[in-house]
């Protein structure tokens, strides 16, 4: 059964935020409909026939009656982040920025948000991110939760499974598995992350450090086995309710270099220095949410999102997991 939450198509773009590199369990199953795990329920999401303010979900794998129909809209709008007005903030932006002005007169570049996802999710998929693109990073994710997840439900002939636990990647024999399955180098820094965050109390401390202050929050990421400072940004930003971190790769470098801070155009690596100075420069120019906003410049830049000239520059090739080395030419589009 479909159910029904008040939203603006204004207010959310389906595509933008579900396959703009943020998570990698969603899929656009049929046109319009996307497809995709929040923890351990299946979701289904559609705008509704009857106009721009209404939309639907189906939600599979329910075990019990206190996950009623409010209970799941209420979990939905916390994980798209619909409690946040999202036109103020867009104003205040523009107000700021005459390129982030620019970028939302094209409505295609409406409706990006920030979600909230579980923090295990988020660190382990962007483990998985290092040196990669979206499509391989959904494959290896995918992988993951079919090797050391429960199983949700079947839908359409596919299994859908849960995201593992920090105890179940950190058991012996994970790595070897995973090398096993291509994952390669990323093999041991996910158990060794899984083992850490155990000793460090699992979950737990993972949520904790929503509570913390942002700083605080990216040291302990980063003493984390394949965490650095952009991954580190990545999971403050999209689970922690971090808003103020703005991940700096090689894309978000071209960007700032392009359009923001041009002394940067004859450096050809990202310094510890280079990556604070544009994460200082957006912060400053956008407040408290500026990661938010980077986010937008982001997928108003991507080549995958572009539908007309509507661009800040012409699209980089390249979007690396980590904190960048190097500007490669050569490099693929749609990695991350």
């Amino acid at each position: 059964m479909w159910m029904k939450t008040v939203c603006r198509k204004t207010d959310l773009n389906l595509k933008l935020v579900l396959n703009g590199g943020q998570c990698f369990r969603w899929k656009e199953t049929e046109p319009g409909t996307w497809t995709g795990v929040i923890e351990d329920l299946v979701w289904q999401i559609r705008w509704g026939p009857s106009g721009d303010d209404q939309l639907e979900f189906k939600v599979h794998g329910v075990k019990g009656p206190e996950l009623d129909e409010f209970h799941l809209s209420k979990r939905l709008i916390q994980y798209l982040r619909l409690d946040t007005p999202l036109q103020p903030l867009y104003e205040m932006w523009s107000r700021n920025d005459e390129n982030f002005k620019k970028i939302v007169g094209d409505k295609n570049f409406a409706g990006v948000r920030i979600l909230k996802q579980h923090p295990r999710e988020n660190v382990f998929s962007f483990i998985c991110s290092s040196n990669n693109n979206i499509s391989r990073i959904s494959s290896m994710v995918e992988n993951l939760c079919k090797l050391y997840g429960n199983k949700i439900c079947q839908l359409d002939e596919k299994d859908y499974f849960s995201f593992p636990t920090v105890e179940r990647l950190a058991e012996p024999g994970v790595e070897s598995q995973l090398r096993a399955n291509s994952f390669g180098y990323r093999a041991p820094f996910i158990q060794k992350a899984a083992r850490k965050i155990v000793e460090n109390g699992g979950d737990q401390w993972l949520h904790g450090l929503s509570k913390v202050d942002y700083p605080q929050a990216k040291e302990s990421l980063i003493t984390l086995p394949g965490i650095g400072a952009k991954v580190a940004d990545c999971i403050c930003l999209m689970s922690m309710g971090h808003m103020q971190a703005v991940p700096v790769d090689t894309h978000v470098f071209q960007i700032a270099a392009n359009w923001y801070l041009p002394h940067l155009k004859k450096n050809k690596t990202v310094t510890n220095k280079i990556y604070e100075e544009i994460s200082g420069h957006f912060q400053e120019l956008y407040g408290p949410k500026a990661g938010w906003a980077h986010t937008v410049l982001f997928c108003a830049d991507l080549k995958m999102f572009q539908h007309s000239s509507t661009s800040i520059k012409k699209s980089p090739k390249k979007r690396e997991a980590q904190t960048p080395k190097k500007i490669s030419k050569r490099a693929k589009s749609k990695q991350i």
